[in-house]
């Protein structure tokens, strides 16, 4: 069990990459980034900001660039075609090369400031992965109602599938040991929004430990630039998710 030992500069964290998926956030994503990086600076004694481009068609890139030129901890992976969250998360998470290695939203509708009390769980629990779950019954969130019946909606639909009982597989922030994820990804196909539950599906099948912690969200979007989620990602979710079922299945056929 990694140990987190608090030195004297109050940095709790030894080693830290955080994965930043980006896709058409260059209003906002310089600022961003560096809030990013101040917040896990606080507690994290090496860390670093992987910003993931994927294939933005905006000025993303550039202000990718501009905030690695203001802060050495923030640096970028970029390709030209649009692939996904998966693919970008998957992408970055590849080339991480500290002992632990997170996932959050560009958005920082969740706050990065969360990974520190999840690492501390994942020391004190010994588990390999700690999900952010808006179901968790010391959550604080504020979200559109519609966003609520689906993440319900979803959540009943991969207990049905999955027979897992974690509540939410879908909230934008996760901790894994590197060591975890980078075995997990050799199975994972998924590059759209349904790669979460892929990641989760396999690890708990490899038998890794999967817990739940709170998060803390206030849903900011405006009315002009609301979440990318769309009714077509929605059936596309429910197609991948039952094509994930059927990998995971034969998957633990070969494990037997």
């Amino acid at each position: 069990m990694e140990t987190l030992v608090e030195n004297r500069d109050n940095k709790t964290v030894d080693s830290l990459a955080v994965v930043m998926p980006v896709y058409n956030e260059g209003e906002r994503i310089y600022d961003n980034l560096l809030e990013a990086s101040r917040i896990v600076g606080r507690f994290a004694a090496d860390y670093e900001i992987i910003a993931v481009n994927d294939g933005s068609t905006d000025n993303s890139l550039d202000e990718i660039r501009r905030a690695m030129k203001a802060d050495d901890h923030i640096r970028v992976v970029y390709y030209d075609k649009n692939h996904g969250k998966g693919y970008a998360v998957k992408l970055g998470m590849t080339t991480s090369s500290k002992k632990l290695t997170a996932f959050c939203d560009s958005d920082l509708e969740l706050t990065p400031k969360m990974l520190k009390s999840y690492a501390r769980a994942l020391s004190q629990s010994g588990a390999d992965i700690v999900i952010g779950s808006k179901m968790h019954k010391n959550s604080r969130i504020e979200y559109p109602f519609i966003r609520k019946v689906m993440s319900y909606g979803y959540y009943m639909f991969l207990k049905l599938l999955f027979r897992m009982s974690l509540k939410d597989t879908q909230t934008g922030i996760k901790l894994y040991k590197t060591e975890c994820i980078k075995e997990v990804l050799q199975h994972v196909e998924t590059e759209g929004f349904s790669f979460d539950i892929e990641v989760l599906a396999f690890a708990h099948s490899l038998g890794y430990r999967i817990i739940e912690m709170p998060v803390v969200l206030s849903f900011s979007r405006k009315a002009g630039n609301r979440s990318k989620i769309k009714i077509s990602s929605i059936f596309n979710m429910i197609s991948d998710t039952l094509k994930i079922r059927k990998r995971v299945r034969e998957f633990a056929k070969t494990e037997r």
